[in-house]
């Protein structure tokens, strides 16, 4: 819908412009044929075409602000500067003030487009059902019907519909979508689990113990809720500007019309000598008027949403997509930068990074395992499949049991074979060895005799070290928050240097951690978080700028963030910053030089200086011309 309305205003333009031309092309033959002179009203209907098509929506958004109490803005400032011009016949500059404004505002239109879909359809975590056990039997009912107390049982695939804790069954549930864990979770009786979590292995009984309402699900969807609407909306430049420009230029034409004539009046001034008191009073309205024209900063309107479009263009071209001007504004006054773990600075799926056999070769480490999981779905099976590089022969094994959450038994080329964890090698009274290793450890064992054991790990992505050490070098401390486990965050703070790490976190707690890190910065510091999961939505709303991996990431994630990465490099935020930065300048570099040719002018125009409103237009369009010159350099990314 905002692109229609877009190429909408992009049409509306066009149109006015093509009346205007036609306006002037007629006004040049209507005096050329001495039917009309240059400053006859009957000019007035011709231009007030253009100027009503490009103006309406400045004319009705003025209007509309002044009836609530706001009046001084840039809409007033354009409305204002337009009618003088209207009053004192300058038809075409009004026409232009009017033209340019609405380049400008489709620039910043378009820059700030960030429509995002509705809530509800990104989050795929929420269960659509629930089986309750009631009168003796499951009922298959809506998650919101369910009470706290009554139990569920959730089977194997299928999404836990409300947290709880297990009364019955063992199992793994796959936790990335709420904590961004890698690795799934054994759970057994008594274990603490979520909604939104995926059973994975065996059916499991769960006694609820929170409604619908404040499960961590709904907790989920009301946090975005939240964060998207308490962020507040940063302001423009221009309007910063318009607050303190426009009264200060209104009140000053209304001096200028009204104290020179009247201190005249007063004390008997010279100019009273050889003109009537309506010849001065007009005079001085005259001054006024073409103050208020004069007044109009076309240059700024549209060389600062033109900066910040180029810089966002580029940025695009990069693969780095950011939603709006006021992120790219926020990006270049970064102090701190949270990352998520899993999926962000890690790649997000599982590894086997290290070998250890006792008995066999690695090869033949790595052969029996992945014999033993040829039928098993599971994350950790799929690592060991793609280490082995080969295809595991079905019909060397045979009698496959699996232990939920522990591991599994099976006889391989006639061999009892054991393939789990510690919990299962020491159920199977088999003695095995520790690893220094951080990661999941699969042990092996073969008719009771232990072989070794397989690391299998989230592992690293190349280039996080050097986001890491690029943001350092601008002098930004950087922060890990994740829902993994302390040894696992640890493990990756280390070898990344961040500055400080924050584990076993659950959306709502990374929400309240950036609200606490938030509260840290200096006046006009900001704060970014990097993420990817469904579970990172809420944080990345309520930074001051959120970043999303685009390329693997949710699309709650993507959506709900303000810059998107889509080749998934966190290296990408420090080369994002320097990119700000510059942006940042070349738009202060158009402001103090707009503004510095606009006072000089307005001074020359109090003054009465003959000609004024003439090189007032060529000041205007010079300096636009030259402040887009230097807004172009914001087209490219220096490395």
């Amino acid at each position: 819908m905002r692109d229609k309305h877009i190429k909408k205003d992009i049409v509306r333009i066009v149109i006015a412009c093509a009346f205007f031309a036609g306006a002037i092309i007629s006004e040049k033959l209507l005096v050329k044929a001495e039917l009309i002179d240059s400053e006859s009203i009957w000019l007035l209907p011709m231009y007030l075409v253009p100027y009503i098509i490009a103006g309406y929506k400045v004319i009705a958004e003025a209007a509309e602000h002044i009836v609530h109490g706001q009046i001084f803005d840039e809409n007033f400032l354009m409305l204002v500067a337009s009618v003088g011009a209207l009053c004192i016949g300058e038809y075409p500059e009004a026409v232009a003030v009017m033209i340019l404004f609405s380049i400008g505002e489709i620039f910043e239109h378009i820059a700030v487009d960030r429509s995002r879909k509705s809530i509800s359809d990104l989050m795929d975590i929420k269960p659509e059902y629930a089986f309750v056990l009631r009168s003796g039997k499951y009922e298959k009912v809506k998650p919101e019907e369910v009470k706290i107390g009554e139990i569920i049982l959730v089977k194997p695939g299928e999404k836990i519909a409300l947290d709880g804790v297990i009364v019955d069954g063992e199992s793994a549930i796959n936790t990335v979508a709420i904590t961004g864990e890698s690795l799934p979770r054994d759970v057994k009786k008594d274990s603490e689990v979520y909604s939104g979590c995926i059973n994975m292995s065996a059916p499991v009984k769960i006694r609820v113990k929170s409604d619908y309402e404040n499960s961590t699900v709904g907790k989920i969807l009301e946090l975005i809720e939240d964060s998207t609407e308490s962020k507040a909306k940063s302001e423009t430049f221009i309007r910063k500007f318009a607050k303190v420009y426009t009264p200060v230029v209104v009140f000053s034409a209304i001096a200028l019309a009204v104290l020179p004539p009247l201190m005249g009046m007063i004390f008997k001034m010279h100019f009273y000598t050889s003109a009537t008191a309506l010849e001065v009073w007009s005079d001085w309205l005259h001054r006024a008027l073409t103050f208020l024209v004069v007044s109009c900063p076309c240059a700024l309107v549209i060389s600062v949403p033109l900066s910040f479009f180029a810089g966002i263009g580029a940025a695009s071209k990069q693969g780095m997509l950011i939603k709006g001007s006021n992120y790219l504004e926020a990006l270049s006054k970064l102090r701190s930068v949270a990352f998520d773990k899993t999926g962000t600075l890690t790649k997000g799926d599982f590894s086997v990074v290290a070998i250890h056999p006792s008995k066999v070769s690695e090869d033949e480490l790595l052969e029996i395992a992945c014999h033993a999981e040829i039928y098993s779905n599971h994350p950790i099976s799929e690592a060991l499949r793609v280490a082995y590089k080969k295809t595991a022969e079905e019909k060397r094994v045979s009698n496959i049991v699996e232990i939920a959450g522990k591991g599994i038994s099976a006889r391989i080329d006639e061999r009892i074979t054991y393939v789990g964890n510690a919990s299962y090698m020491e159920m199977m009274e088999i003695e095995y060895k520790d690893c220094s290793h951080k990661g999941t450890i699969v042990h092996i064992a073969r008719d009771g005799e232990y072989l070794g054991h397989i690391v299998i790990s989230d592992s690293i992505k190349a280039d996080s070290r050097m986001a890491v050490s690029d943001l350092r070098g601008l002098g930004i401390n950087t922060y890990m928050l994740t829902g993994d486990r302390e040894s696992a965050a640890k493990e990756v703070a280390e070898k990344l240097k961040v500055d400080k790490y924050f584990a076993s976190l659950l959306p709502a707690d990374k929400v309240e951690l950036m609200k606490d890190l938030k509260s840290e910065l200096k006046s006009g510091e900001t704060i970014a978080f990097a993420g990817d999961g469904v579970n990172d939505a809420p944080v990345l709303g309520i930074a001051d700028v959120g970043i999303a991996m685009g390329a693997l990431g949710s699309d709650a994630a993507i959506e709900s963030a303000d810059v998107v990465l889509m080749d998934d490099k966190p290296s990408g935020i420090a080369k994002l910053v320097k990119h700000a930065k510059r942006t940042k300048r070349i738009v202060s570099e158009n402001i103090a030089f707009s503004i510095a040719v606009k006072v000089i002018v307005l001074i020359l125009s109090a003054i009465g200086l003959p000609h004024m409103m003439y090189f007032a237009v060529f000041a205007d369009v010079g300096v636009m011309i030259i402040a887009v010159m230097n807004a172009m350099r914001c087209m490219k990314i220096k490395k």
